[in-house]
């Protein structure tokens, strides 16, 4: 994932002067720095997205391979059945 870089004692004396504590100020700065651990770049959903159409056109090749051989089976049967009646 990412993390965006800021000057976090700028950050804390923004809060101190907007009215926070200072350990209400640090306490903020630290909730970001932990919820930046979270945060996806572009690059990430886009690496994200390639590998699910990877996925997806694998489970559709596979599936339609089961498809046709259940066909195919169901085609013998009744031409099986055909000839035993």
């Amino acid at each position: 994932m990412t993390t965006i870089t800021f000057d976090t004692l700028a950050l804390v004396d923004r809060l101190k002067t907007a009215g926070f504590a200072q350990d209400q100020a640090e306490a903020v700065i630290r909730a970001i720095a932990d919820a930046q651990q979270e945060l996806s770049t572009k690059r990430d959903i886009d690496d994200l997205r390639r590998d699910m159409e990877n996925r997806m056109a694998q489970l559709e090749q596979r599936l339609t391979i089961k498809l046709g051989s259940l066909m195919a089976l169901s085609i013998g049967i009744v031409a099986a059945l055909d000839k035993l009646l």
